[in-house]
């Protein structure tokens, strides 16, 4: 199955985080979640994106959503980054590609001249009642972060 705009999202796939965790998008429900999608971590695009929205938290709790990261970095990897970079939200470890597959986000790209299957840097806004509200492919870090922040805001309403 995957997700399409105004569809519930698979909320029981279950994933290693960090902080010592395992979480679930059902562990959300009543509050909006910004689930972002990155190819790696500590890389450039993928360190100024979890930067965006790090700097960005507060206002997007203040609109009562929770952010969420994930790629198919290791918890360990991932904790590393989010210590480095000092990212205030959790990341998702999705090894096995579960949540990736379901998003549709795993695809072939063009590194350097070869092909390699990779993430597709994308973001998804789910609601309150785990309903995907509206998604953004192919993202592009400078700005995306403002308006996925404005998208929030009219979801809250």
């Amino acid at each position: 199955m995957t997700v399409a705009i105004d569809q519930p999202v698979p909320a029981d796939i279950r994933l290693p985080a960090t902080g010592d965790q395992e979480l679930a998008l059902e562990d959300f429900r009543g509050r909006t979640v910004v689930l972002y999608f990155y190819p790696k971590d500590n890389t450039p695009g993928c360190t100024n994106e979890s930067r965006d929205f790090a700097e960005r938290l507060a206002d997007v709790e203040a609109a009562g959503a929770v952010i969420l990261g994930c790629s198919r970095d290791s918890v360990k990897s991932h904790e590393n980054f989010r210590s480095k970079q000092e990212l205030p939200f959790d990341l998702l470890s999705d090894a096995d590609e579960r949540l990736c597959e379901a998003f549709d986000v795993i695809g072939m790209k063009n590194m350097y001249g070869k092909q390699v299957r990779g993430i597709e840097r994308s973001t998804f806004l789910i609601d309150a009642d785990g309903v995907l509200r509206r998604e953004w492919r192919k993202v592009k870090v400078p700005g995306h972060v403002d308006e996925v922040l404005a998208a929030v805001r009219e979801l809250s309403g």
